[in-house]
């Protein structure tokens, strides 16, 4: 049985959330022990990691064209030479594709926050979630809240909905202090700082968080800052502004994943106050540091954290700067976060996931 994976999104310099889910379940599905007459033909639009594996049951094949490589390419390429089942982790199931599929998706943010996105990009989001919802044979979320999404506000059926959660990487752990200093004096990044990791944009919430972060730092903690790791997304533009009339903010922009370990480990805490997640991969690599984490209670923040995070509501400045405060006035607490937030992290590992999702594949084949 052939089965064939969308690897597009894996051969991206520049990651975000849905291109680190899609590399690294990618490198662990291969690395799991081969299945008897299993085999996987990946597709791409260009190179793969050359670290990534190259077992003997998978095959590399590049498609083209480039542009509109999903509709004419990927689509063309299947229609000539279709797999039993096709599996797409982060991307758009092709208008040709077999009679079997798989889909992540990965959350349904553009329903709950639409105004968080262009109209252009909200368009394409409703349109390309939808048809998953109407024509794959199976759809993995990675939280059971983003399921319940997907019953509630797509009719998808719970039978066809799969919760395999993602994982965090071994280059996320406590680091030697002479290290995470080296990372911090290149950054140019002054301790004690609150970090977020993400994307600049609205659904962040980072204005609230900005706001907060200035209630803290005005009520006895003036050497204390907010380093904002990410790259600014669509409407980024009012949390940069705000970012430049607050004190004590650094926008550092994109951060490549080499410097995320130390940038955790040199944090007084993390702060994901996010108002909607589908997983919220901060949260985890955070905790496998040893750093304290607040976190937002809402979708699937809670759902990861469980009881080994500051669980704050989002839309309450003044509760999100209690929690800031918990966070760097409280030595026991934050120690006790520090002490289990790695066992809490080690539940997520990407050989895991990977062997959840090739469950998923493999139950799809034998369904017919």
């Amino acid at each position: 049985m052939l089965i064939g994976i969308d690897a597009s999104r894996a051969g991206l310099a520049v990651r975000a959330g849905t291109e680190i889910y899609s590399l690294h379940l990618l490198r662990s599905l291969l690395e799991l022990p081969a299945c008897p007459d299993i085999r996987y033909v990946l597709y791409t639009r260009g190179d793969l990691p050359s670290d990534l594996p190259s077992p003997d049951c998978a095959e590399r094949r590049t498609v083209g064209p480039s542009r509109l490589w999903t509709l004419l390419g990927l689509s063309r390429e299947i229609w000539r030479r279709p797999p039993d089942l096709l599996f797409v982790p982060a991307h758009v199931l092709p208008p040709i594709h077999p009679r079997r599929s798989v889909v992540t998706v990965h959350d349904l943010a553009y329903l709950a926050y639409p105004r968080a996105y262009p109209p252009a990009t909200w368009s394409y989001l409703a349109l390309t979630t939808w048809y998953h919802a109407r024509v794959a044979t199976r759809i993995i979320v990675p939280s059971a809240a983003t399921g319940a999404d997907l019953q509630r506000r797509l009719g998808v059926p719970a039978a066809r909905i799969s919760v395999v959660p993602s994982g965090v990487g071994p280059e996320f752990g406590p680091l030697p202090p002479a290290e995470v200093a080296g990372t911090l004096k290149r950054l140019e990044i002054q301790r004690p700082y609150l970090l977020y990791v993400g994307t600049l944009q609205p659904r962040k919430n980072l204005q609230r968080l900005i706001a907060a972060f200035d209630l803290v730092r005005r009520s006895g903690h003036a050497d204390l800052r907010l380093v904002l790791a990410g790259a600014p997304g669509w409407g980024a533009g009012s949390v940069l502004a705000q970012a430049r009339r607050i004190p004590g903010v650094d926008v550092l922009g994109y951060v490549p994943a080499s410097d995320l370990p130390a940038l955790y480990n040199g944090a007084a805490a993390l702060a994901l106050v996010s108002l909607y997640e589908g997983f919220g991969f901060p949260v985890l690599e955070a905790m496998a540091c040893g750093v304290p984490v607040v976190a937002g209670r809402h979708s699937s923040l809670p759902e990861l954290a469980d009881d080994t995070a500051i669980l704050v509501n989002a839309e309450d400045v003044a509760e999100i700067a209690a929690g800031l405060r918990r966070a760097v006035d409280d030595p026991e607490l934050a120690a006790d976060l520090r002490r289990r937030g790695p066992a809490r992290a080690r539940l997520f590992s990407w050989k895991r996931a990977a062997g959840a999702t090739r469950d998923v594949l493999l139950e799809v084949l034998g369904r017919e």
